[in-house]
């Protein structure tokens, strides 16, 4: 009975351990999340209503910060849609075709990801610049792209057009052309096959990138810094707003056009997760047809 007794324990002691261990694994995420995350996202909140409710509402209203406002969504819904045409026409390439030079253009995708953004806005300001490689041609035919509205946009395009792309690559991949293939074969035309088989197969891949492009270009800082000039009113997006509102020792304003960043990033994450689970169910009642 007692080598039993013994055996048992032995046997306890194991999980008893795993069960400890995973405990504190869980309270050390969770440790480091409420101070890393949760804290600095609720101090955002709590800065901006420090005031009151009026006074938040009052700083979000400033002209400034409302022109910015719109600034950020004009770049965002130009950028965006750019992104998303190139994203599907790389991965497309990529994976469907054998051509020269195809590690390069994988290799040219990855670079806004290890370029610093503002290394990406002087590179822009020596192209387009005044004193740049294009810069006189520019202003003899009066056309402005630094400290304006196109430089901020190209800018948001260089720093966010991978995304999209590294979210359809590894897809596509992973997909196979087979039922491309099958189109082709049937008599379907390039057109009637990107639309009616490669778009529903790939339209939760794309959304997932749409929405990571999106949510880096509305809180873009470095790059758009170097290109815009800092003209308030005009080429001032909210990121930029925020900086230049919390110099001048507006604290209230500075944490109230946060909070707004804070929320889209908020909303990002939700939206991020819903794609998850809901591609998952689909993916999963794909699969229970095709067993059955």
């Amino acid at each position: 009975m007692s080598n039993r007794g013994a055996n048992s324990s032995a046997l306890l002691l194991p999980s008893i351990q795993q069960r400890a261990g995973r405990v504190i694994l869980i309270a050390a995420a969770l440790l480091f999340l409420a101070i890393f995350l949760v804290l600095p996202v609720a101090a955002v909140f709590a800065q901006a209503f420090s005031q009151g409710w009026k006074m938040y509402s009052d700083s979000i209203h400033q002209e400034d910060v409302l022109s910015a406002l719109r600034l950020t969504g004009l770049v965002a819904c130009i950028s965006v849609p750019l992104n998303m045409l190139f994203g599907i026409a790389a991965s497309w390439a990529i994976t469907r075709f054998e051509f020269r030079g195809k590690s390069l253009l994988i290799t040219l995708i990855d670079i806004p990801l290890a370029v610093s953004p503002v290394v990406a806005g002087m590179m822009y300001v020596e192209v387009f610049g005044l004193h740049g490689w294009l810069g006189p041609w520019l202003n003899e035919h009066n056309l402005h792209v630094i400290f304006a509205v196109p430089g901020i946009v190209l800018a948001t395009v260089f720093v966010t057009f991978p995304f999209v792309a590294r979210e359809l690559i590894p897809f596509m991949q992973a997909q196979g052309s087979d039922e491309e293939v099958a189109a082709v074969v049937l008599g379907a035309s390039g057109w009637s096959i990107f639309w009616r088989v490669t778009l529903p197969n790939i339209k939760w891949a794309l959304l997932y990138g749409t929405i990571l492009a999106a949510s880096r270009s509305i809180g873009e800082f470095g790059a758009v810094s170097v290109v815009s000039g800092h003209i308030r009113g005009r080429t001032t997006t909210l990121p930029l707003q925020v900086e230049m509102l919390y110099n001048e020792y507006n604290f209230t304003a500075a944490f109230a056009a946060a909070s707004l960043l804070t929320l889209a990033a908020i909303v990002t994450l939700v939206l991020k997760k819903i794609i998850e689970l809901t591609s998952g169910v689909h993916q999963r009642s794909e699969e229970k047809e095709v067993k059955s």
